[in-house]
């Protein structure tokens, strides 16, 4: 029986690249659905939700894949930092992949940032830039603020040392600042650079995605890959067996 997935932001760009994506690997789209929906009677008879819509729905449709049982995958982005601490430890309450990106290439990029951070010391300064299209709402891309989160995990510092751009006399780079630049411009998929760089040499780390489908992609293969599992936050890095 093939899959039967519940797809939440049916309507929007990502939500249209699923939906083709889910065709490819023999996946069933059970019901799409808006934020304006009946989500309850939407997810009941769907074997996973996948959600790509609004954060100001995110504690509704992770409220109801609790009460209702349902694994889910979870794409949307732009949580502030308590909002989603609190929606983690409700989503653990069933299987879920939790990600700011689900292209593999990206998942690649975290795990090569993660090695880069471990090996460079502070004397490599840190910086991310990540470009999107005009019509991107959040600032910095969810990828971006994973970039930032594993740089900041690697070299024991906390979201104070985060610089998002800078203007006017800033004073000289400190070691234990990490920069973050957010460029939006036409239809731009998503770029995403990691630098490290040091007195004498710069080491860059890029990935640039042309194709939604890349996301949507992997957005089926982590909802193919939860159903069954133990309850729980995972992310790509679990789906892809990076870890």
């Amino acid at each position: 029986m093939p899959l039967r997935i519940a797809l939440i932001g049916a309507k929007g760009r990502m939500g249209q690249a699923i939906i083709a994506a889910a065709a490819e690997a023999g996946a069933v789209i059970a019901s799409s659905l808006q934020r304006d929906d009946d989500l309850a009677a939407g997810i009941k008879h769907a074997d996973v939700i996948i959600d790509f819509s609004s954060h100001k729905i995110s504690a509704e449709v992770v409220k109801l894949a609790a009460a209702l049982n349902k694994p889910l995958v979870m794409g949307t982005t732009g949580h502030p930092a308590d909002e989603k601490k609190h929606l983690l430890a409700e989503a653990a309450k069933v299987p879920t992949v939790w990600s700011g990106n689900y292209s593999v290439g990206v998942n690649l990029l975290f795990a090569l940032t993660q090695r880069a951070a471990s090996v460079l010391g502070s004397d490599y300064d840190a910086e991310v830039i990540e470009m999107h299209h005009r019509f991107k709402k959040d600032a910095p891309s969810g990828t971006a603020a994973r970039l930032l989160e594993i740089i900041l995990e690697e070299r024991k510092l906390d979201a104070s040392a985060l610089r998002h751009g800078r203007e006017g006399i800033t004073g000289a780079r400190t070691s234990t600042e990490v920069g973050i630049h957010s460029l939006r411009g036409g239809d731009v998929v998503g770029d995403h650079t990691v630098i490290f760089a040091a007195l004498g040499e710069r080491l860059e780390l890029t990935h640039k995605a042309s194709d939604r489908g890349i996301f949507a992609r992997g957005a089926v293969r982590a909802a193919q890959w939860v159903v069954g599992k133990t309850p729980g936050i995972y992310d790509m890095q679990d789906v892809l067996g990076l870890k």
